[in-house]
């Protein structure tokens, strides 16, 4: 690899640290002058620098989607936790069920999550994915009425800790919503999930998904390669099943 430039590097490095998001490399060309913009590959050698660097160290770089932050390793995630002021919104099953129906099945329609899941999805529950940041709408279905198709966004990997989503397991590897549940909150570094019986969408208070991740730029993150309909018998399978309620 080429040795990259020392003050690129650092530069860069800056930038990541104070920019509250990922960047991708065209936000970071953005950030110099024309007559002394460097190229994308000197970039990419600088981030490949930066990688190396933290290896071995408390912090990583970690690639979200075409973008880059600097982040908290995942070891070391329960003790940064204790910094927090502020705790993180719980969420029922019935959201967390949503949630997962459409990151294996977008693009899909509310209609659609409703088949699925056997009864119907609260206002509140697409409200508050989208106020998330986690879900948008990514078109419109051709049938009467059309309505509103919903995928995830790279606010959704960002929170999660996802390169991509081909990062997320197959459907066929998990038999239940709160087996995906408690793998969405492995990988985010949350608390494990518990399940909340009864299906009752309106109410949000059940302890089911912890977050806290602000919400980022709304940008399709697209269907994951892999989650195809085989898998969606599953999902089918397991998001229909009533569950025993559990109390945290």
């Amino acid at each position: 690899m080429e040795k990259p430039d020392n003050e690129l590097k650092n530069i860069i490095e800056a930038a990541l640290l104070v920019a509250g998001q990922p960047l991708t490399v065209e936000r970071m060309l953005a950030m110099f002058p024309e007559a002394s913009r460097p190229t994308r590959e000197e970039i990419r050698h600088a981030l490949e620098a930066l990688e190396a660097e933290y290896a071995g160290r408390g912090v990583e770089l970690k690639q979200i989607d075409k973008a880059w932050r600097v982040q908290t390793r995942e070891k070391y995630a329960a003790w940064v936790a204790r910094l927090l002021e502020e705790r993180p919104p719980r969420y029922s099953r019935a959201l967390l069920e949503t949630l997962a129906i459409i990151v294996y099945r977008q693009p899909v329609t509310r209609g659609e999550i409703e088949e699925i899941r056997g009864v119907s999805v609260s206002t509140e529950i697409i409200r508050t994915l989208l106020s998330r940041g986690w879900i948008r709408e990514v078109g419109h279905r051709e049938v009467p009425g059309r309505p509103a198709l919903y995928g995830t966004t790279r606010a959704f990997l960002e929170h999660f800790n996802l390169k991509s989503l081909d990062e997320l397991p197959p459907l066929s590897a998990l038999r239940s919503i709160e087996e995906i549940g408690a793998e969405l909150e492995r990988i985010s570094g949350g608390k494990p999930a518990a399940a909340m019986g009864g299906g009752q969408d309106g109410d949000e208070k059940g302890p089911a998904l912890d977050s806290g991740g602000k919400a980022g730029p709304q940008e399709t993150a697209g269907p994951a390669a892999g989650h195809e309909a085989a898998g969606d018998v599953e999902i089918e399978r397991a998001a229909t099943q009533t569950q025993p309620a559990v109390r945290a």
